[in-house]
């Protein structure tokens, strides 16, 4: 039989990163309305005085959270699109990630389904703003004309978005099969040009 953990040991133990990752993990799943202290508490196996000692309430979690996930965002979109020097491998890299980080992407497709909560839609704009201003300027290195690369960010930005709604409907191939594969390599060549 287990023993209950002590509130202290919960200060000791949990950090405030702790309960940040398993609000995302819970809206990667069940969207942001799900976030509630009681289920988190109940998930992670302690009280909620847990929480208390690093929130003030739901709504602090839910920002620090969102701003947590920004920011794996933020140093995932340089790896993929800041770090690479051709502008042709920055952008298959963008579509490859896609199969590699799981939760980022479930929960940014999550986030687009709550696109009107007010914590959420500054965080969405910011989001593709950045995402898009890389896409572009990957297209510009290229050698496409302003108003081209722009399009062509926008049609890239697109097809990853659509294929994340396929994802949360179940009509994308599963992303470790050789269908994605396939999928990822018809994509990459329709939309990126080779030199």
């Amino acid at each position: 039989m287990t023993q209950p953990v002590s509130k202290k040991k919960e200060r000791s133990t949990l950090s405030a990163g702790d309960w940040e990752q398993q609000a995302l993990v819970l809206i990667a799943e069940q969207g942001i309305r799900a976030v509630a202290v009681e289920s988190l508490a109940r998930r992670m196996g302690v009280t909620k005085g847990s929480f208390y000692w690093h929130f003030p309430n739901r709504d602090a979690l839910l920002e620090q959270s969102l701003l947590r996930w920004e920011k794996h965002d933020e140093t995932n979109l340089q790896a993929s699109l800041g770090a690479i020097s051709d502008p042709r491998e920055r952008l298959r890299s963008f579509f490859r990630r896609t199969g590699r980080e799981k939760l980022t992407h479930d929960v940014y497709s999550s986030l687009c389904t709550a696109s009107d909560h007010p914590k959420v839609e500054p965080l969405l704009e910011r989001v593709a703003e950045r995402r898009m201003k890389h896409i572009e300027a990957a297209f510009g290195e290229i050698g496409f004309a302003a108003e081209e690369a722009l399009h062509r960010a926008r049609l890239t930005y697109s097809t990853y978005l659509g294929f994340l709604q396929l994802q949360r409907q179940h009509q994308a191939p599963n992303l470790s099969s050789e269908e994605f594969e396939a999928y990822m390599t018809h994509v990459i060549a329709t939309l990126i040009p080779e030199k």
